[in-house]
Protein backbone atom coordinates (compact mmCIF):
# COMPACT_ATOMS: atom_id res chain seq x y z
CA UNK A 1 0.00 0.00 0.00
CA UNK A 2 1.13 3.93 -0.77
CA UNK A 3 1.96 6.06 1.80
CA UNK A 4 0.26 9.39 2.53
CA UNK A 5 1.70 12.40 4.86
CA UNK A 6 -1.00 13.89 7.02
CA UNK A 7 -0.88 17.30 8.31
CA UNK A 8 -3.00 18.00 11.74
CA UNK A 9 -3.08 21.74 12.92
CA UNK A 10 -5.11 23.39 15.15
CA UNK A 11 -5.49 25.05 18.22
CA UNK A 12 -3.27 24.59 21.62
CA UNK A 13 -4.71 22.30 23.88
CA UNK A 14 -7.20 20.27 21.09
CA UNK A 15 -5.52 16.80 21.06
CA UNK A 16 -3.59 17.38 18.17
CA UNK A 17 -0.22 15.51 19.69
CA UNK A 18 -2.28 12.75 21.20
CA UNK A 19 -4.11 12.28 17.88
CA UNK A 20 -1.79 11.97 15.78
CA UNK A 21 0.63 9.69 17.82
CA UNK A 22 -2.32 7.32 17.42
CA UNK A 23 -2.80 7.72 14.23
CA UNK A 24 0.75 7.49 13.22
CA UNK A 25 1.20 3.59 15.37
CA UNK A 26 -2.24 2.36 14.00
CA UNK A 27 -0.69 3.14 10.47
CA UNK A 28 2.89 2.61 10.87
CA UNK A 29 3.84 6.15 9.77
CA UNK A 30 6.47 8.31 11.56
CA UNK A 31 5.09 10.91 14.33
CA UNK A 32 6.59 14.16 14.44
CA UNK A 33 5.72 16.57 17.04
CA UNK A 34 6.50 19.95 15.82
CA UNK A 35 5.46 21.56 18.75
CA UNK A 36 7.93 19.85 20.71
CA UNK A 37 10.30 20.92 18.15
CA UNK A 38 9.52 25.03 19.20
CA UNK A 39 9.12 23.81 22.77
CA UNK A 40 12.90 22.63 22.50
CA UNK A 41 14.08 25.48 20.96
CA UNK A 42 12.73 27.77 23.59
CA UNK A 43 14.03 26.00 26.55
CA UNK A 44 17.36 26.17 24.88
CA UNK A 45 16.93 29.71 24.72
CA UNK A 46 15.37 30.34 27.97
CA UNK A 47 18.34 28.27 29.41
CA UNK A 48 21.11 30.09 27.24
CA UNK A 49 19.35 33.56 28.15
CA UNK A 50 18.81 34.75 24.32
CA UNK A 51 17.73 37.58 23.66
CA UNK A 52 15.19 37.48 21.18
CA UNK A 53 15.79 40.62 19.56
CA UNK A 54 18.99 40.08 19.15
CA UNK A 55 19.44 38.83 15.35
CA UNK A 56 23.04 37.23 15.94
CA UNK A 57 22.35 35.35 19.43
CA UNK A 58 18.98 34.02 17.84
CA UNK A 59 21.20 32.58 14.62
CA UNK A 60 24.51 31.57 16.69
CA UNK A 61 21.74 29.63 19.04
CA UNK A 62 20.11 27.43 16.14
CA UNK A 63 23.15 26.80 14.47
CA UNK A 64 23.92 24.92 18.01
CA UNK A 65 20.34 23.38 17.90
CA UNK A 66 20.06 19.65 17.02
CA UNK A 67 16.00 18.23 17.73
CA UNK A 68 15.28 14.50 17.55
CA UNK A 69 12.89 11.86 18.36
CA UNK A 70 13.86 8.58 20.31
CA UNK A 71 10.87 5.99 20.79
CA UNK A 72 10.68 5.22 24.38
CA UNK A 73 10.10 1.03 25.01
CA UNK A 74 8.84 1.58 28.09
CA UNK A 75 6.48 4.16 28.06
CA UNK A 76 5.92 3.44 24.08
CA UNK A 77 6.18 7.56 23.54
CA UNK A 78 8.30 9.50 20.83
CA UNK A 79 10.71 11.73 23.47
CA UNK A 80 12.35 14.72 22.19
CA UNK A 81 15.62 14.86 22.69
CA UNK A 82 17.72 18.25 22.55
CA UNK A 83 21.67 17.97 21.40
CA UNK A 84 21.15 14.28 23.01
CA UNK A 85 19.76 15.30 25.67
CA UNK A 86 15.77 14.01 26.75
CA UNK A 87 14.07 17.25 27.65
CA UNK A 88 10.37 15.60 27.41
CA UNK A 89 9.52 16.57 30.79
CA UNK A 90 10.86 20.06 30.54
CA UNK A 91 9.83 21.39 27.71
CA UNK A 92 6.51 20.79 29.04
CA UNK A 93 6.55 22.83 31.71
CA UNK A 94 4.63 26.46 31.88
CA UNK A 95 7.27 28.56 31.83
CA UNK A 96 8.14 27.31 28.33
CA UNK A 97 4.64 27.09 27.33
CA UNK A 98 4.59 31.10 28.14
CA UNK A 99 6.79 31.71 25.78
CA UNK A 100 7.29 29.61 23.04
CA UNK A 101 4.97 31.31 21.15
CA UNK A 102 6.67 34.55 20.53
CA UNK A 103 10.34 32.31 19.99
CA UNK A 104 7.78 30.41 17.34
CA UNK A 105 7.35 33.84 15.64
CA UNK A 106 10.87 34.46 14.61
CA UNK A 107 11.12 33.90 10.99
CA UNK A 108 14.71 32.29 11.69
CA UNK A 109 13.56 29.89 14.33
CA UNK A 110 10.38 28.63 11.46
CA UNK A 111 12.65 28.90 8.85
CA UNK A 112 15.03 26.49 10.30
CA UNK A 113 12.58 23.92 11.63
CA UNK A 114 10.08 24.03 8.32
CA UNK A 115 13.79 23.06 6.61
CA UNK A 116 13.86 20.30 9.44
CA UNK A 117 10.31 19.25 9.02
CA UNK A 118 10.49 18.77 5.41
CA UNK A 119 13.12 16.45 4.98
CA UNK A 120 11.54 14.27 7.69
CA UNK A 121 8.66 14.34 5.09
CA UNK A 122 10.07 13.31 1.93
CA UNK A 123 9.72 10.45 1.49
CA UNK A 124 5.70 10.14 2.78
CA UNK A 125 4.45 8.15 5.54
CA UNK A 126 4.46 11.14 8.16
CA UNK A 127 2.08 12.12 10.70
CA UNK A 128 3.07 15.53 11.56
CA UNK A 129 0.87 18.19 13.81
CA UNK A 130 1.34 21.88 14.44
CA UNK A 131 -0.15 25.13 13.19
CA UNK A 132 1.48 25.69 9.88
CA UNK A 133 1.55 21.84 8.39
CA UNK A 134 -0.80 22.31 6.10
CA UNK A 135 0.29 25.48 5.24
CA UNK A 136 3.44 25.96 4.92
CA UNK A 137 5.32 22.46 5.82
CA UNK A 138 3.24 19.83 3.90
CA UNK A 139 0.99 22.04 1.63
CA UNK A 140 0.73 18.72 -0.96
CA UNK A 141 -0.54 16.96 1.84
CA UNK A 142 -2.54 14.16 0.88
CA UNK A 143 -4.76 14.84 3.99
CA UNK A 144 -5.15 17.42 5.75
CA UNK A 145 -7.16 18.50 8.91
CA UNK A 146 -7.81 21.05 11.45
CA UNK A 147 -8.76 20.27 14.78
CA UNK A 148 -10.50 22.41 17.29
CA UNK A 149 -12.27 22.63 20.77
CA UNK A 150 -13.56 25.30 23.53
CA UNK A 151 -11.14 27.04 25.03
CA UNK A 152 -12.72 25.95 28.80
CA UNK A 153 -12.26 21.57 27.33
CA UNK A 154 -8.35 22.80 26.41
CA UNK A 155 -7.64 24.36 29.67
CA UNK A 156 -9.37 21.40 31.78
CA UNK A 157 -6.99 18.85 29.88
CA UNK A 158 -3.89 20.88 29.91
CA UNK A 159 -4.38 21.33 33.74
CA UNK A 160 -5.35 17.58 34.34
CA UNK A 161 -1.98 17.05 31.78
CA UNK A 162 0.24 18.93 34.14
CA UNK A 163 -1.31 17.40 37.22
CA UNK A 164 -0.56 14.08 36.43
CA UNK A 165 3.37 15.54 36.24
CA UNK A 166 2.90 16.64 39.61
CA UNK A 167 2.87 20.37 38.53
CA UNK A 168 -0.46 22.82 39.99
CA UNK A 169 -1.21 25.18 38.11
CA UNK A 170 -4.85 27.35 38.39
CA UNK A 171 -7.20 26.87 35.62
CA UNK A 172 -7.61 30.82 35.15
CA UNK A 173 -3.81 30.82 34.58
CA UNK A 174 -4.22 27.96 31.50
CA UNK A 175 -6.86 29.80 30.24
CA UNK A 176 -5.45 33.23 29.75
CA UNK A 177 -2.46 31.26 28.38
CA UNK A 178 -3.97 29.38 25.80
CA UNK A 179 -6.17 32.84 24.95
CA UNK A 180 -2.80 34.48 24.62
CA UNK A 181 -0.91 31.77 22.30
CA UNK A 182 -4.47 31.72 19.99
CA UNK A 183 -4.21 35.36 19.61
CA UNK A 184 -0.67 35.33 19.22
CA UNK A 185 -0.41 32.42 16.81
CA UNK A 186 -3.21 33.67 14.48
CA UNK A 187 -1.95 37.04 14.01
CA UNK A 188 1.85 36.74 13.99
CA UNK A 189 3.71 37.95 10.43
CA UNK A 190 5.04 34.29 9.95
CA UNK A 191 3.39 31.25 9.08
CA UNK A 192 -0.06 32.12 10.72
CA UNK A 193 -1.93 29.64 12.48
CA UNK A 194 -4.80 29.34 9.67
CA UNK A 195 -7.37 26.33 8.67
CA UNK A 196 -6.27 26.14 4.24
CA UNK A 197 -9.14 25.15 2.41
CA UNK A 198 -9.01 22.24 1.90
CA UNK A 199 -8.60 21.02 5.48
CA UNK A 200 -11.33 19.01 7.34
CA UNK A 201 -12.14 20.30 10.22
CA UNK A 202 -12.57 17.91 13.41
CA UNK A 203 -14.11 19.69 17.25
CA UNK A 204 -13.12 17.91 19.95
CA UNK A 205 -14.83 19.44 22.41
CA UNK A 206 -17.36 16.74 22.96
CA UNK A 207 -15.48 13.60 21.48
CA UNK A 208 -13.72 10.63 23.54
CA UNK A 209 -10.27 10.43 22.55
CA UNK A 210 -10.85 7.41 20.49
CA UNK A 211 -13.94 8.75 18.88
CA UNK A 212 -10.92 11.47 17.17
CA UNK A 213 -8.31 9.27 16.65
CA UNK A 214 -10.96 6.94 14.56
CA UNK A 215 -12.26 9.85 12.60
CA UNK A 216 -9.17 10.88 10.92
CA UNK A 217 -8.16 6.95 11.02
CA UNK A 218 -10.87 6.82 8.71
CA UNK A 219 -10.23 9.95 6.57
CA UNK A 220 -6.65 8.61 6.14
CA UNK A 221 -7.57 4.79 5.28
CA UNK A 222 -10.70 6.78 2.24
CA UNK A 223 -7.35 8.73 1.22
CA UNK A 224 -4.94 5.39 0.87
CA UNK A 225 -7.89 3.22 -0.94
CA UNK A 226 -7.99 6.05 -3.29
CA UNK A 227 -4.48 6.40 -3.77
CA UNK A 228 -4.23 2.33 -4.23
Amino acid sequence: MSKINIAIDGLSGCGKSSTAKAVAKALHYKFIDTGAMYRAVTLYFIQNDIDLTNHDQVMQALSEIQIDFEFNQKSQKNETILNQQNVEEEIRKMDVSQKVSPVSAIKEVRVAMVAQQQEMGKYRGVVMDGRDIGSVVFPDAELKVFMTASTEIRAKRRKEELAAKGEIVDLKDIIENLESRDHQDSTRAESPLIKVEDAIEIDTSDLKFENQVQKVLDLAISHLEKED
